[in-house]
């Protein structure tokens, strides 16, 4: 369930409760005449079931409601009403499969930001992912890679591509190109600075190493596992179950790609870069094409279930007229 909130000028009150009383989905429709002081206007609140939200909000933002008040969606993380559970069965799909686009296009511009802080998480897990290398640890490899903030930014590739945003996108594949660039250059300082001192030697980076040697040998399996991953990671961000997107970062070696990248730059080691650079270009197309099928299949499906509700809401108004 989900609860809207909406701020709009009086005169605009009359459209939007007449669009909200006459929606199935829709209960405990509020209306709080002046509540709003600046700008002065009314407060409107509802909850509806997730797999309605985006005809309602299609509907609102159709008559400018979003330009000229605003419009709040949030979960309800626990309720109780007969009402409620009406308006959920008889509105067709499921809460847990539903997607819910303002949500999810809102996050993935937040988190496709560049900002200081994605680039100190950006450049704190290469440098794990370096060490990781230098130590031959598996442990460290999996930390680098939940810690790594590109998921996000990888999926909003494929979310651009499908809403048709290319703002998203630019901010996306801004943030990945300087993002990756800044945390390697960050790495590679680190671990200059780390072979003056003595601390990395040449023979660490090019020994054999069994459990990070799959960092810069990418093959078939690097690829599938990246298409696997990223379409996990789309369904989590976009349904009502995120549990999954942890063992998305653990799956996919764009972190530890981009570390390995940086001890090949600070010892000169052409193989041992190039074979990286493959992976991070494997694994993130991998991702980038897995993320948009994902992401246009679920709109394709969506679309369906959002055209047959729009069916029965307008049988119903006009049995109601």
């Amino acid at each position: 369930m989900q609860h809207l909130r909406i701020f709009t000028p009086e005169a605009m009150v009359p459209a939007v409760l007449d669009l909200l009383r006459h929606d199935p989905a829709v209960t405990c429709l509020t209306h709080l005449p002046g509540a709003v002081v600046d700008p002065a206007g009314d407060l409107i609140e509802a909850d509806l079931p997730r797999e309605a939200v985006n005809e309602v909000l299609d509907t609102l933002r159709a008559i400018g409601v979003q330009r000229e008040g605003s419009i709040h969606l949030g979960p309800v993380p626990a309720w109780l009403s007969q009402a409620g559970f009406d308006s959920e069965r008889v509105t067709p799909g499921s809460s847990a499969d539903a997607v819910v686009w303002a949500d999810v296009t809102q996050r993935a511009y937040e988190e496709s930001e560049l900002n200081w802080t994605y680039l100190t998480f950006m450049s704190l897990a290469t440098l794990i992912a370096s060490i990781a290398i230098v130590l031959d640890s598996q442990i460290l490899v999996i930390g680098a890679m939940v810690l790594g903030p590109e998921f996000i930014p990888i999926a909003a590739l494929g979310l651009a591509l499908v809403r048709r945003r290319p703002s998203l996108f630019y901010f996306a594949a801004r943030s990945l190109l300087v993002g990756f660039v800044v945390a390697i250059a960050v790495a590679t300082l680190f671990a200059l600075v780390g072979r003056a001192l003595g601390w990395i030697v040449v023979d660490q980076v090019t020994a054999p190493r069994p459990a990070t040697a799959f960092i810069y040998t990418p093959d078939k399996w690097s690829f599938i596992v990246a298409l696997i991953a990223a379409a996990a990671g789309a369904l989590s961000l976009t349904s009502a179950k995120v549990g999954g997107l942890s063992g998305v970062f653990i799956s996919v070696t764009t972190i530890p790609a981009a570390g390995n990248v940086a001890l090949g730059l600070a010892f000169w080691l052409p193989d041992e870069i190039l074979g990286s650079v493959l992976q991070l270009a494997v694994n993130m197309g991998g991702m980038a094409v897995a993320g948009w099928l994902t992401l246009a299949f679920q709109q394709a499906v969506w679309s369906r279930m959002s055209a047959r509700r729009m069916r029965f809401v307008e049988r119903l108004r006009a049995r109601r007229a």
